[in-house]
């Protein structure tokens, strides 16, 4: 689970305007915590239950220019949340809702692709917690389960704000959502669609404009 498609989206994609914390649940390698430390002055935690990740992921952050205001926690979240006394203005996930999906064989994979250690319900219930009243909570996740994932947030008192949907190609169907919730009821802003790839298998216009800054051949 090196660098993927879906968080060099996500992480390209966050509005970090205003954003003096950040918390990156489930950082992996640490790719959206040092996307986002590179167009913000931000202090970032980042969260990771799998302990090959955070060696990893410490390994990364150590290497690049803004290591001083990235802290990797081995941590569950769901306990990272009932300790922290953080309040956080963006709260950042590229979240494991693969249920439905054939789960790979790899135990590390597994916890890095499917919700048997963080549910939806979870996610939402702990966020709550501890995002400021005015801090938005910003995912990535499979098109199918949004109707699921708006009605959770719902239930907690979160707001769809903002709404991307994401084709693999443009002669595709969509297959991922990026959205944006806040605590307001102001209605669904900046909707629309982007395709990653061109019906000659290249990277569309949107996509190069939207991670340039993360990809040295763009």
């Amino acid at each position: 689970m090196k660098v993927g498609t879906d968080g060099v989206l996500l992480g390209a994609w966050a509005n970090v305007t205003n954003a003096n914390r950040i918390l990156d649940i489930g950082t992996g390698t640490g790719l959206i915590a040092i996307m986002l430390a590179q167009r913000s002055e931000a202090i970032i935690d980042a969260v990771e239950i799998d302990e090959q990740a955070c060696i990893q992921a410490r390994a990364n952050v150590a290497a690049c220019p803004w290591y001083q205001r990235i802290t990797i926690h081995h941590d569950a979240f769901q306990h990272f949340a009932g300790i922290t006394q953080v309040r956080y203005d963006l709260i950042i996930s590229n979240p494991p809702y693969f249920r439905n999906s054939l789960k790979p064989p790899a135990k590390s994979r597994s916890l890095a692709r499917h919700d048997d250690n963080l549910g939806i319900e979870s996610l939402f219930l702990h966020v709550s917690a501890i995002l400021a009243p005015d801090g938005m909570l910003a995912l990535i996740f499979p098109a199918g389960v949004l109707n699921q994932v708006a009605d959770t947030a719902g239930f907690h008192g979160f707001f769809l704000s903002k709404l991307l949907r994401v084709r693999p190609a443009t002669d595709r169907e969509y297959t991922r959502c990026l959205v944006v919730f806040n605590r307001t009821r102001d209605g669904v802003a900046d909707s629309g669609e982007l395709s990653i790839r061109d019906m000659d298998n290249g990277f569309t216009k949107e996509y190069k404009q939207l991670t340039k800054d993360y990809y040295l051949n763009f």
